[in-house]
């Protein structure tokens, strides 16, 4: 038993050292097949490790944008058509919240002397707001609970509306007219401060006031839109629940009065549609796989017709069948694999440098490079398998009378 393992062994080892032999005396056909194989692996490990990191960097960036936040949009019901101040209130007492950024959004038309400015993007805020936000003042003062309750026309304004109202001009201490009504700037905005989920849709505002004085600028007493911040190790799930309850027994359990945006919601759906699109552009560099699996194919064929004589002289000095199909299939094995240890080390180069291109985050998949390893070899023996069998089955008579 161990004589025949060990002779096979032996004999296995011949054969590679005769697969390179040939491999390597046909250079030129050999590179030209293992080309096919190259591109598709390298194609493979690229697109999904490129996409990968693509999805790690944007789900970092999703999971930054609303770690700990809850979205709440309100649609109304025909006997409450928003949240009062005092509703707000009610929810910040909740256990798990430790605070809400109500949001007013409006477009006004904006002025000071002889220059104005239509559609300007103006939005309300509270205190509290700048608790979570400390980066989004460069200067002045922020929106106090003052501010608040007395409904008092102050502002804050981006670089944008300083630019185009009081260039030159330090703005802090003057006013500005919202729809006629004038405003005291008191603080300047940081460009691109507001990191909240609302900005994807609505935009960074050119104009900061308090939300009690921008709920009187739109004729409105009810809130529709805000942000619940809740308490640090709270589960968004869990707090989603608890919210829907509170909501609920505020719109009279009445249904669709509300939606509430979950981020972990949206990061799930973000990753299965990522894990689809990588999936797919997997499958369609896979095709340049099979391309090099018949080019494999093609060769081999042509090696076996060429190695006939061989192959007789080997069948006429005691080869079985089986022997002669494994060392073709060990050549046609070693050419997938030399064009899939290359495809990787040139995917996973080309993946660098998109990852460089695009601003992404490099990280190497094992996943992509077990796949792109095993579809490799898998095309080595699958499309080698036929070639093979057919230098198996000569004739030794029949290939010793070609000499």
């Amino acid at each position: 038993m161990l004589r025949s393992i060990k002779a096979t062994l032996i004999m296995i080892g011949e054969c590679v050292k005769m697969s390179l032999s040939n491999i390597l005396g046909c250079r030129v056909r050999s590179f030209l097949t293992v080309l096919g194989i190259l591109i598709g692996v390298a194609a493979v490990i690229a697109l999904i490790t490129t996409v990968n990191g693509f999805s790690g960097s944007l789900t970092n960036s999703f999971s930054e944008l609303g770690a700990g936040t809850l979205t709440v949009t309100v649609t109304g019901s025909d006997l409450k058509s928003g949240l009062s101040p005092e509703d707000l209130n009610t929810l910040s007492a909740m256990d798990i919240v430790e605070g809400v950024t109500p949001s007013v959004s409006l477009t006004a038309r904006v002025s000071r002397g002889g220059s104005y400015e239509d559609s300007v993007n103006v939005s309300g805020k509270n205190a509290y707001y700048f608790r979570q936000n400390d980066d989004a003042l460069t200067r002045g003062r922020a929106i106090n609970f003052t501010d608040e309750d007395n409904k008092t026309h102050v502002c804050l304004i981006s670089p944008d509306m300083v630019e185009e109202f009081f260039y030159g001009i330090d703005p802090i201490g003057e006013s500005l007219y919202v729809n006629g009504i004038p405003f005291l700037v008191v603080g300047l905005l940081d460009e691109d401060s507001d990191t909240s989920i609302a900005t994807l849709f609505t935009g960074s505002p050119d104009i900061l006031v308090p939300y009690t004085t921008a709920l009187k600028l739109n004729n409105a007493n009810v809130i529709t839109s805000f942000t619940v911040y809740l308490e640090d190790g709270v589960d968004s799930e869990d707090a989603t629940d608890a919210l829907e309850a509170e909501l609920d027994a505020m719109f009279s359990f009445e249904e669709d009065c509300y939606s509430i945006l979950n981020m972990s919601s949206i990061e799930e759906t973000m990753k299965t549609m990522l894990g689809m699109v990588s999936s797919l552009l997997a499958g369609i560099a896979s095709i340049a796989l099979v391309v090099g699996g018949i080019g494999i194919m093609n060769m081999m064929l042509t090696t076996v017709t060429e190695r006939t004589t061989e192959i007789g002289l080997k069948k006429a000095l005691g080869a079985i069948p089986w022997q002669i199909q494994i060392q073709f299939l060990i050549e046609s094995f070693l050419l997938s694999v030399i064009g899939g240890a290359l495809g990787i080390l040139l995917g996973l180069l080309l993946s660098l440098i998109l990852s460089k291109v695009l601003g992404t985050t490099f990280v190497v998949s094992p996943g992509a490079i077990a796949l792109g390893a095993g579809f490799s070899a898998a095309v080595g023996i699958i499309f080698g398998w036929a070639p093979a069998r057919k230098a198996s089955k000569l004739n030794p008579i029949d290939a010793l009378r070609s000499m």
